[in-house]
């Protein structure tokens, strides 16, 4: 961070299921006088998270993608009307996936970038300005995606087991079969060992797998790792 007064202040809403997480992007960004990012509210589900964006009209919103009551697709489809105003609300993903389907989801979604939570405070304060500016933003090779979705002629074919998974189970498929510990994969997702546990549970009795080595494989076959 440099210690010049910035030369312009972007509001800013955080919308994170995880307290703890917030609290860490608000202490590493939101001191005004030094990075110009003025945090005017934090949400942690979906409908916190219209409500405070529709009575703050941030200039960027940092949305998680996989929150309580519907994803942050949810929340983007829910705020487009204020999307489309002049000079109206941004979009930045910020989350741990580097899915994808994620990624594709949340920019057909309205958001202007997607960025990971590897992000350093600098880094992400410079993208907050540049999608409040108008640019599009993306972690290193996250853009692929993108580019490879929007220029791709055929829609791709419904995986109906993967469909039957939640955000979150696919988030924790991916890092099981990355082969990721349930303590680590805890840390990763600022959640519990047990809470992983479950997750994986279900995972394995919707795709009728028996064990993790199983949804390795499956996994892999549909280059999910």
């Amino acid at each position: 961070m440099t210690d010049a007064a910035p030369e312009r202040v972007a509001r800013v809403v955080l919308v994170d299921d995880h307290r703890m997480f917030r609290t860490g992007v608000r202490a590493e960004i939101g001191r005004t006088e030094l990075t110009g990012i003025d945090v005017v509210g934090e949400a942690d589900d979906v409908e916190s998270a219209v409500q405070v964006v529709a009575e703050q009209r941030p200039d960027v919103v940092l949305l998680d993608v996989h929150l309580p009551g519907g994803g942050g697709v949810e929340v983007l489809r829910r705020s487009a009307p204020l999307m489309g105003e002049s000079g109206g609300v941004r979009f930045l993903a910020l989350s741990v996936s580097d899915a994808a389907e994620d990624v594709i989801g949340v920019i057909r979604g309205g958001a202007r970038g997607y960025v990971t939570k590897t992000i350093t405070g600098t880094d992400l304060v410079n993208a907050i300005f540049r999608i409040a500016d108008g640019d599009a933003v993306f972690s290193p090779r996250l853009a692929g995606f993108v580019l490879d979705a929007f220029a791709a002629t055929d829609t791709p074919p419904v995986d109906e087991d993967l469909d039957r998974l939640t955000q979150r189970e696919r988030e924790v498929l991916r890092l099981i079969a990355r082969g990721y510990a349930y303590k680590e994969i805890a840390k990763q997702l600022f959640i519990s060992v047990k809470t992983v546990e479950s997750h994986v549970s279900a995972v394995l009795r919707k795709l009728q797998l028996s064990n993790r080595h199983e949804l390795t494989r499956w996994a892999t076959a549909r280059r999910l790792v």
